[in-house]
């Protein structure tokens, strides 16, 4: 999927409205995929990536985080969190599916279906740059922004 441009996708969004890739057109797009709102290692990327959004938005780019939980479950999580970005539901695993990031994981020893923690940056034009997968919490919101800044 590296330099190929990723087909247009609507999603409903924190805030009471949906998110649209067209309507970023000319802004960088940081998408990061994240198993379940306030979990340990989940608000701990949540963190990291609402402390670095000045710099993100100096660059140009738009943060968005993605999971399968509802906009009320986000809307809570966001003002927990005092999250400056946008939460968008993927409840029905649309674009989880398109970016191949749903996997069986060992939860308690027992197999599961979630979310592997993945970001992908998308260029101004819409074209996908970078892919991160089976992301390490610790460091990774800096190491996305330092990409975003040679952009």
């Amino acid at each position: 999927m590296i330099d190929q441009t990723v087909d247009d996708f609507s999603l409903p969004a924190t805030g009471g409205g949906s998110f649209t890739l067209s309507a970023c057109q000319g802004r960088i797009v940081v998408l990061y995929f994240y198993p379940k709102d306030s979990t340990p290692g989940c608000t701990t990327e949540a963190q990291q990536f609402r402390d670095l959004h000045p710099q993100f938005i100096a660059a140009g780019a738009i943060v968005a985080g993605v999971s399968r939980d509802s906009i009320r479950s986000h809307e809570n999580f966001k003002a927990k969190q005092e999250l400056p970005f946008t939460l968008l539901a993927d409840d029905e695993e649309l674009l989880c599916t398109r970016f191949s990031v749903i996997k069986m994981k060992s939860m308690y020893g027992k197999q599961v279906r979630g979310i592997e923690r993945s970001t992908f940056v998308i260029d101004g034009k819409g074209v996908l740059r970078r892919e991160w997968r089976g992301v390490k919490v610790t460091g990774h919101a800096q190491e996305v922004l330092d990409f975003v800044t040679q952009l």
